[in-house]
């Protein structure tokens, strides 16, 4: 067995030092990826000590971004999609422009050609996948509105570079005119373009038409092909083989979305999410696929780190604070009024705007592609992985910043009445998930989640008269909700002002109906402090989040596989010793 593993050593130094120092950021009440990006920093070949292979360790974070995108796919249809396209298009292509401008503008302050300046006001106009998609996912909005426009405006961008990688080369040949940089310019082109010798227009034709070539095969066949497959995996009753087929499908079709259609890996494993998520088992496929996920997403924070040169900040302060200033201001305002000129509430705009306050992974692409075919100088490159590094550790403090403000905004810009656009508009039922009205119930029932569980206690509170509120975020679920009249608190639970406006001092139960044992154990938490005599009922799914439940302060904990088994004992035990119809047995195995 050969004594050299780059890759075991990338993989275990990657993710030791990410658990270490995400642990004391958490300690230290910071968000943890900031230990992740210091544990990348830790392990780059920019200080001392162990060295992790950068290339082995971009790849492996590219697999942390295709199952992300698989995953949000998962929460994804196709009329979600078209539902934000009126905004989503045109303010990508403007938020873009602008920090294109504001990016080339820097680069004439800084003596380069105008071709460095259009380059690096590219890379500093796209958002990472990664850092949007696990802010939207902490502040659980992937399924808001907002969460909606967010992706569909990351799709738009992601298409845009997938553009911008492919017509780069062609606009470096034709101002080198086929000089030194001819080979790298024929490597980086598309081998139809340079089989064909198109030209310019001919490239944008050429991309655009695999776009929707890859487009029409995910929905004509990848539709009925998709949700088929993993139907029949899950007839064989094996969790490896269904797990396995997950993996599959999210990494094949995202593999082969790039290499046969020329779009980028994270869109592949999109659309291969979004076709999935029509299957009935998209649910199981998302709790499959969610280790690998984190585990993944959590080394492709540790790579970026690695790319970071600390004495960049020392070597070229002005210039970085001004990309910076670029990526996290610039960006920003540009989103927030183009948000705010379609109509939509000032809370709506700062997320989204927050969101997209940072560049990320197509920025070191276009930076490195750059500077392979002589449009960009080196110094651009250290900019923009400076830039980016910094701009994803401020991150945290935007979205703080925006908690801040969105009350004060607010007074000063009201709502526009009449959006610009009214299939893009919000609708009067989908609330602010920000938004916290209190409750006016006394002696109450308090129900967090209102999924499968949580839908059957509802029915039976209901049933019997017993007053009580929900506390949930997704917005189908809410919409529902709002159609049974039903009152509904919008957010997440473990957040003490939303149990603060569910009026949990005068309450009578707390009954947790989520799946997640960790946050319902925050949950128990601060339930309990609020009223220390809340009867609080939660679930679980195994003896250990029982136990962990119980003694955070839970009064009972249900854990379903041990209600089950009582019931399929009870239905042995009544065929073998009928009662009477209307016995308590049989009532009571029914209602599990």
């Amino acid at each position: 067995m050969p004594h050299e593993t780059p890759l075991i050593a990338t993989i275990v130094i990657g993710l030791v030092l990410a658990f270490i120092f995400g642990a004391i950021a958490n300690r230290l009440r910071i968000p943890p990826l900031v230990g992740y990006l210091v544990a990348g920093v830790l392990a780059g070949s920019h200080t001392p000590g162990f060295v992790a292979d950068q290339e082995l360790a971009s790849e492996l974070a590219e697999i942390g971004v295709i199952l992300l995108m698989f995953g949000v796919g998962l929460h994804f249809s196709l009329k979600d999609l078209l539902s934000v396209r009126a905004i989503a298009i045109p303010g990508a292509i403007v938020q873009i422009l602008v920090a294109t401008l504001l990016g080339a503008g820097l680069a004439w302050i800084l003596g380069w050609s105008m071709q460095a300046g259009f380059v690096f006001g590219l890379a500093l106009s796209v958002a990472s996948t990664v850092v949007l998609l696990r802010a939207m996912q902490e502040r659980r909005l992937i399924e808001t509105e907002r969460g909606r426009i967010a992706v569909g405006w990351l799709i738009v961008e992601d298409l845009a570079m997938v553009m911008a990688l492919v017509l780069l080369p062609a606009i470096a040949g034709a101002i080198n005119g086929g000089g030194a940089n001819d080979g790298a310019i024929h490597a980086a082109s598309d081998p139809l373009a340079s089989y064909f010798n198109l030209g310019i227009g001919g490239v944008i034709a050429l991309t655009l038409g695999k776009v929707a070539a890859f487009v029409a095969v995910m929905l004509i066949v990848g539709r009925r092909v998709i949700p088929w497959t993993l139907h029949a995996i899950a007839h064989t009753g094996s969790r490896e083989l269904f797990r396995l087929a997950v993996l599959a499908i999210a990494l094949g079709v995202a593999f082969g979305a790039s290499k046969l259609f020329g779009v980028s890996l994270a869109l592949g494993a999109f659309f291969a999410g979004m076709i999935m998520s029509e299957s009935e088992l998209s649910h199981r496929a998302a709790e499959e696929s969610l280790p690998l996920r984190d585990a993944f997403a959590v080394l492709f924070f540790v790579s970026v780190g690695m790319l970071f040169d600390p004495m960049t900040i020392v070597n070229d302060p002005l210039p970085l604070l001004a990309t910076l200033a670029i990526i996290v201001v610039g960006k920003s305002l540009a989103a927030f009024f183009i948000v705010r000129a379609f109509g939509y509430p000032t809370g709506t705009a700062l997320i989204i705007s927050a969101s997209l306050a940072q560049i990320g992974e197509f920025s070191f692409i276009l930076a490195e592609l750059g500077v392979g075919l002589g449009m960009l100088p080196e110094e651009g490159r250290d900019l923009i992985l400076g830039g980016a590094i910094l701009s994803i550790l401020v991150n945290p403090l935007v979205f703080a910043a925006v908690t801040y403000l969105k009350p004060r905004l607010e007074k000063r810009l009201p709502t526009t009445e009449e959006p610009t656009t009214e299939a893009d508009a919000p609708t009067e039922e989908e609330p602010d998930v920000e938004e916290i009205r209190p409750t006016t119930l006394t002696d109450h029932a308090v129900l967090v989640g209102y999924g499968r569980v949580g839908s059957l206690v509802g029915d039976a509170l209901k049933e019997v008269g017993k007053p009580f509120l929900v506390i949930e975020d997704a917005d189908k679920t809410v919409a529902k909700l709002h159609d049974e009249n039903i009152e509904t608190i919008v957010g997440n639970a473990a957040n003490g002002d939303i149990l603060a406006a569910a009026n949990l001092a005068q309450a009578r139960q707390l009954i947790i109906a989520i799946p997640n044992a960790f946050e319902a154990g925050q949950i128990v938490v601060k339930a309990r402090a609020a009223n220390p005599v809340i009867s609080i009922l939660a679930r679980a799914h195994s003896d250990a989040e029982v136990q962990h439940l119980q003694d955070l302060g839970a009064d009972a904990v249900i854990m379903g596989e041990r209600e089950i088994a009582r019931g399929i004992v009870a239905h042995i035990l009544d065929l073998e010793d009928p009662k009477p119809e209307g016995s308590d047995r049989i009532k009571t195995t029914k209602a599990v």
